[in-house]
């Protein structure tokens, strides 16, 4: 089964060596995503948590659009999130980006991210038999 990486220049590059999200094609296709953060294409990172979630659900459906997949095809959603966020926030943007759409989701609160600006990131995993 190849593996494709999957970068969109319409989000910034990894903040290190790994990939955005890595797209498994054969009989279904899987699409793993590393820990999407809250970098916007310009390189800034919002200072509030839910203007961070924001981002980076705008990043996952770029991810997912270069994937040719959409947000329905997501099964799994893991978040990260730093101490003394308002946790409400975080989900309400997972919720506004579903709409009726369901997935598996684990929400952890963890000491720290890799960046300080970082309160927050997202991995998911999607997949689309088409």
């Amino acid at each position: 089964m190849p593996l494709v990486p999957i970068n969109p220049t319409e989000i910034a590059p990894p903040a290190a060596k790994y990939e955005h999200a890595v797209l498994a094609e054969g009989a279904s296709r899987i699409l793993h995503t590393s820990g999407i953060v809250p970098v916007k294409p310009d390189g800034t990172v919002p200072e509030n948590i839910s203007d961070q979630a924001e981002v980076i659900w705008q990043n996952i459906s770029e991810i997912l659009k270069e994937s040719a997949m959409k947000i329905t095809d997501i099964t799994l959603v893991t978040t990260y999130v730093v101490p003394g966020q308002d946790l409400s926030e975080v989900m309400a943007a997972r919720d506004e980006t579903f709409g009726s759409h369901q997935a598996a989701s684990t929400l952890l609160v963890v000491a720290q991210l890799a960046q300080k600006s970082w309160k927050m990131e997202i991995s998911v995993v999607a997949i689309s038999d088409s």
